[in-house]
């Protein structure tokens, strides 16, 4: 395999010895305190020039935080057994959430001024480019709580919340599997399970959850904590239910939510259920195991991919689909912004993360070779390319919707998977990428929701008391089986505990819808897109994409014809889904 890079984080800082870490900490704290000192009490009395600086202020402190903990955080995940890397980073995060203190006041007070005065600070130019971080704020008004009361919460993140998703990080990292003598870690054992030998797949699934299961008590125990951690909050706060944080977060509604999943709930047995019957046959088996679910088919070529191969049929895609958006993504490969190999002690996974609005973003990977990777660095760049469409917005304004965020990543897996199936000759080979695309559609679209059922189970029953293990893996096998149908077995023996790697159940709860709004989201624009009926498409996504932080979903999809307020809208990007079994299903009569 050709050398793959690593990513070189200097743009930051030089290491963690860095002097200029300590100066900017101590920057941090200094003008947290002087902010309070000047504006504390006074925010009714500014001028509009006055309040502009205020903004100004709180943008070049937030800049300073973002460079100190997304330095800290991006040199911990590829090495996470480092005890001095690990230690770093949570002094950082100590010391960011001491020394931010002084300005729990501003958002309250902010909140606590007459919409009159924000109007009219709003007439200014220049405190009307902030108009959405200031709409954000405002939306905060009815769940702030006193300011002695939200300085003790921020206080209390680092031995409540975060300490619980710092030490399931950890956890994870460390476990260690065991397949015919031969030690994998957590990214590794995962590739394991998509390869083409059912043995090696059957190993490799029973060692998972026997692992998981031999780690069930401390990772429950953590789950347990991280639940009651965020009702507590929730409950202070006003929130009516486990999810309303994050819709409010997401700028969408419960209900639209809720369409969202009953929607998906009402296709799982003419999407997933007609796609596993097909796979059992293709495996030759009457049921196909629950690790099956991803597995290459017997007739499939086993092809990989260096990683030179991998970077040219991404960066093609995306040059096709639009030379502006590779002009972009090229950045990637051409300076050290990317860190591709698996090694021991990374962070499984994979991930964009970009720390600072106004600055290039990074990307992780666990790059192996497979078919599965080429898609999920196509996904990965997806992110980066739309965190560096944004750049302009600056740093306030920007701000992370999930259900938005996915939308671009997903949408670059589509133009990869287009351009590797237009290349597709064979029928064999075509009906394998397919089916391949469309395992992968119901991991995201499908899948997520299940796990979204799983997470408001297991949140709702928590307001009783702690939730056991054992219930927990009940609710998740009762979610699978409904999700996953009559011709997957989802046994206690074969993966109850799987519950346990799914990491944003612990650092962001409720994220997972995020990916099936997305995909439906993404679904939908591609048959747009191929209709015709919308001119420049190409050039319209990217002035979308540019805009997601800033605006509803109504407005950036109404160039597209799409209104996502209706269950119509969801139902139009799942059909996209059933048309690629319709094709699965046509190709399997035809080859036989």
């Amino acid at each position: 395999m050709s050398k793959m890079p690593a990513w070189e984080l200097s743009d930051f800082y030089q290491n963690i010895k860095d002097e200029q870490i300590k100066k900017d900490l101590n920057f941090y704290k200094k003008s947290a305190a002087d902010f309070a000192l000047k504006y504390k009490g006074k925010l009714s009395s500014l001028s509009a020039q006055e309040f502009f600086e205020a903004i100004k202020d709180i943008e070049k402190r937030s800049m300073i935080a973002s460079k100190l903990g997304g330095f800290a955080y991006l040199n911990m995940v590829t090495q996470m057994k480092n005890t001095e890397a690990v230690a770093f980073y949570q002094t950082v995060e100590e010391k960011l959430t001491e020394y931010a203190k002084p300005l729990v006041f501003f958002s309250i007070e902010f909140n606590q001024l007459p919409k009159e005065k924000i109007n009219e600070w709003l007439k200014d130019k220049n405190v009307n480019f902030y108009r959405y971080w200031i709409k954000r704020l405002r939306k905060l008004k009815d769940y702030e709580l006193s300011e002695p009361v939200e300085e003790v919460l921020l206080e209390k993140s680092l031995t409540s919340g975060d300490a619980w998703v710092r030490l399931y990080e950890e956890t994870s990292s460390r476990l260690e599997y065991v397949v015919d003598g031969k030690k994998y870690n957590d990214a590794e054992i995962s590739k394991l399970l998509l390869d083409k030998d059912p043995v090696i797949r059957a190993k490799a699934g029973a060692e998972t959850n026997r692992v998981l299961k031999d780690n069930a008590h401390l990772i429950t125990f953590i789950y347990n904590m991280v639940m009651k951690d965020k009702a507590i909050e929730d409950e202070k706060r006003g929130f009516k239910t486990p999810v309303s944080a994050r819709n409010l977060s997401e700028d969408v509604s419960d209900k639209a939510v809720e369409v969202l999943a009953q929607t998906v709930k009402k296709h799982y047995q003419d999407i997933a259920h007609r796609f596993y019957k097909l796979k059992a046959k293709w495996l030759g088996v009457e049921k196909i195991s629950y690790w099956d679910r991803n597995a290459p088919l017997p007739f499939s070529k086993d092809v990989n991919y260096t990683w030179d191969e991998a970077v040219k049929i991404v960066l093609d895609a995306y040059r096709e689909f639009s030379p502006k958006l590779y002009d972009i993504a090229k950045d990637f490969f051409e300076h050290n912004w990317i860190d591709v190999p698996p090694r021991d002690g990374k962070r499984s996974g994979a991930f964009c993360s970009g720390p600072l609005a106004t600055m290039h973003p990074y990307l992780m990977l666990n790059f192996v070779g497979k078919q599965n990777d080429v898609l999920t660095l196509a996904h990965e760049l997806g992110h980066g390319c739309h965190h560096q469409l944004r750049i302009k917005n600056g740093e306030l304004n920007e701000h992370s919707r999930m259900t938005s965020e996915e939308v671009a990543s997903v949408f670059g897996e589509m133009m990869v998977f287009q351009s590797m199936l237009k290349n597709t000759k064979d029928d064999k080979a075509k009906l394998c990428l397919i089916a391949s695309k469309v395992s992968d559609m119901i991991n995201t679209a499908i899948r997520q929701i299940a796990f979204h059922f799983f997470e408001l189970r297991a949140h709702n029953e928590r307001k009783n008391g702690e939730v056991s293990e054992e219930r927990l893996c009940q609710i998740w096998l009762e979610e699978m089986r409904e999700s996953l149908g009559d011709y997957v077995e989802v046994s206690e023996q074969d993966c109850d505990h799987v519950w346990e790697m799914v990491g944003h159940f612990f650092f962001l709860p409720f994220y997972v819808y995020a990916y099936s709004f997305a995909d439906c989201f993404v679904n939908s624009l591609y048959k747009v897109s191929t209709s015709g009926k919308v001119q420049n498409f190409a050039d319209k996504y990217l002035d979308m994409l540019s805009k997601t932080a800033l605006e509803d979903y109504d407005k950036i999809l109404a160039p597209f014809g799409l209104n996502p307020n209706t269950a119509d809208f969801w139902e139009y990007g799942l059909e996209l889904i059933s048309s690629y079994i319709d094709i699965l299903e046509e190709l399997d009569k035809k080859i036989n």
